[in-house]
């Protein structure tokens, strides 16, 4: 019984230690987390502010788009989050000596950052499992919606003296407008729908245009005007003077079918064969099915080389020596023909030759489509698992480095993190284009920014455990810190 209670209160310090360490970290990172994603969705929306002003779509509709556009953004958040968080909180320990407290009291740096490693490989595994179930399913629902919020047409807005041209086969021109009464004065209507020109056309004094509830229709009421209209039963006759039909009115109502202003929401199932918005199993099916599809085209091509460029299909029965090829002399050949017959046979060797050339060019153009959806199948693959990996190696950089520091707030370990991340962002970038284009097999492209960081955290991790100088980390980020203060000097 005393050897348990002994344990026990050994082990309770510990587990105070392991509450108060993912105590001090959930707050950052919290913090950070809601803070990157939010600078995402503002970036986001500065992208599409034009695509979205003035088309009338209601504010649940935007709700739900910028919903599922923050959860997009996860995957670049998070790791920034990890990263900014990790060096804060371990800042705020070694500023106020109480990393230094922990470790004249025996407990080693492993002991302390053994909570958050604990929380930060669940937060992998979350960011894995994330990756693979949600991550598609947000992709579908955000992508769908924005092409559905982007088709839409902005609401009719008619501006005095200028042509609006926004409704199918119509164009409206007022000259005042009253904001008060909603009336507009001067108003022409062009009416394009028989393909014939400005054959109809109505002009009054005044009206009022409205949409309908649905906005399906556009009502139309015209006071004191006229209405013109050519008439005639061949459309193709557009040259020549036409009967006509002339009608006045004192008021005149009308009603235009409307397309495109209705918001509609287009089906989900013609966007979900795309990449993004498959789960592992679904992308190791599509890549197999596509990489025989792949190979099959490439056999058809052989072939179709072989038989329009007159060789036979080799075989082990149909192998051409050299001792039976055949010399042709092609000017001893041509000798037998006048020069009209030789022009002749020279223009169908040209075309022939051209529409070789074309077919290759063709073909070639296609292999190099099918080859990149299938590269892009194996990053979005490999995509699955670098977030959740990414997650540790930049815990691994920013706990080290915020030991090191000894800095904690929003000053020096903010920059460190940003431009950490930065290295990050763009090996990622690097990475997946030369990915993309082909120059390296898609894991090595995926995996290159963590190749390259993992060594590094790795190394940071030991200068921090073994107070080691194996790294001169003091000596780099002093001198970042100097060339920031003289950046502030020469601002203030």
């Amino acid at each position: 019984m005393t050897f348990v209670f002994t344990i026990a209160m050994r082990m309770l310090p510990i587990k105070r230690l392991h509450l108060y360490m993912i105590k001090s970290y959930i707050g950052p990172f919290i913090f950070t987390f809601l803070i990157a994603v939010f600078v995402l969705l503002m970036q986001f929306l500065w992208k599409y502010i034009d695509e979205f002003v003035g088309k009338g779509i209601a504010w649940n509709i935007m709700a739900e788009l910028f919903s599922y556009a923050s959860i997009n953004f996860i995957p670049m958040a998070l790791p920034l989050a990890i990263l900014l968080s990790s060096i804060m909180t371990f800042g705020n320990l070694g500023e106020y000596f109480e990393l230094t407290a922990m470790k004249a009291s025996g407990i080693s740096l492993y002991r302390i950052m053994y909570p958050l490693i604990m929380f930060v490989v669940i937060l992998s595994i979350a960011a894995f499992l994330f990756s693979n179930y949600v991550l598609p399913v947000a992709n579908l629902k955000f992508y769908s919606l924005l092409f559905d919020v982007r088709s839409q047409r902005p609401e009719i807005i008619i501006k005095p003296g200028v042509f609006y041209n926004g409704i199918d086969n119509y164009s409206i021109r007022v000259s005042g407008k009253n904001k008060e009464n909603n009336m507009l004065y001067n108003v022409m209507i062009y009416d394009h729908s028989n393909i014939r020109g400005n054959t109809s056309v109505m002009i009054s004094d005044s009206g009022k245009l409205a949409l309908s509830p649905n906005k399906d229709f556009l009502l139309i009421e015209l006071y004191h005007g006229k209405k013109y209209e050519e008439l005639t039963d061949n459309a193709q006759q557009w040259a020549k003077t036409f009967p006509h039909q002339f009608q006045a009115f004192d008021e005149q109502k009308a009603k235009i079918a409307l397309s495109g202003f209705t918001f509609t929401r287009s089906d989900e199932s013609l966007f979900k064969e795309h990449y993004r918005m498959l789960n592992i199993v679904q992308l190791s099916k599509t890549e197999d099915s596509l990489q025989n599809e792949y190979n099959k085209f490439k056999q058809n091509y052989k072939n179709m080389v072989c038989q329009q460029a007159f060789f036979k299909t080799a075989t082990k029965d149909s192998i051409v020596k050299a001792s039976d090829t055949i010399k042709i002399n092609l000017k001893k050949v041509l000798s037998r023909f006048n020069t009209s017959e030789q022009q002749q046979i020279m223009e169908i060797a040209l075309n022939n030759a051209r529409s070789q050339q074309a077919f290759i060019q063709t073909t070639k153009d296609e292999d190099e489509s099918k080859r990149s959806w299938i590269v892009k199948h194996k990053i979005e693959f490999h995509q699955k698992f670098t977030l959740s990996f990414a997650c540790l190696v930049l815990f691994f950089i920013g706990a080290p480095l915020g030991a090191i520091i000894r800095r904690g707030g929003l000053g020096m370990p903010v920059v460190v993190s940003v431009l950490f991340f930065i290295l990050y962002y763009i090996l990622s970038l690097s990475g997946e284009k030369f990915a993309k284009e082909m120059v390296m097999p898609a894991w090595q492209g995926i995996w290159l920014s963590s190749a390259i960081l993992f060594p590094i955290g790795i190394l940071l991790t030991y200068n921090a455990m073994s107070d080691s100088n194996l790294i001169p980390v003091h000596r780099i980020l002093n001198a970042i810190y100097t060339i920031f203060a003289r950046f502030k000097k020469r601002k203030q």
